[in-house]
């Protein structure tokens, strides 16, 4: 298979605790817990948006350009759709608002991986 210049997640095993917070956010299913770290299993369900990053307690996860595999939309489906079937929205940890009344960003706070919607992220970063 030919391979494309594109944002891909990148997981630095040495930081990598294992702990499967990024596993949730990746809807397409490209990262799995193997050996006891997360792992992309399969380059072309990871389309690089990054949502895992927020989540990582360690910093492990990052997006980097390099030459991979094509992402594809027609195998992510499926998987997608799966992972719909039994998702449970996050809540924003200030308000309990959840992501179907509000956007949700990912935030560390207070040195914990956490949820905060749009409307209290103001106050989050300026007190």
């Amino acid at each position: 298979m030919s391979t494309v210049r594109r944002q891909i997640v990148r997981i630095d095993e040495s930081r990598c605790t294992g702990c499967g917070l990024c596993v949730s956010p990746c809807a397409e299913g490209a990262i799995e817990i193997v050996d006891g770290k997360a792992r992309v299993v399969r380059e072309e369900l990871c389309d690089g948006a990054g949502f895992c990053l927020g989540v990582c307690p360690t910093g492990a996860l990052s997006i980097e350009v390099r030459e991979a595999v094509p992402f594809d939309h027609e195998a992510a489906e499926p998987i997608v759709a799966a992972k719909q079937a039994e998702y449970i929205p996050q809540v924003c940890f200030r308000c309990g608002r959840d992501e179907d009344a509000a956007p949700l960003l990912p935030v560390r706070h207070q040195g914990k991986s956490e949820w905060v919607c749009t409307r209290c992220l103001p106050a989050l970063i300026h007190g």
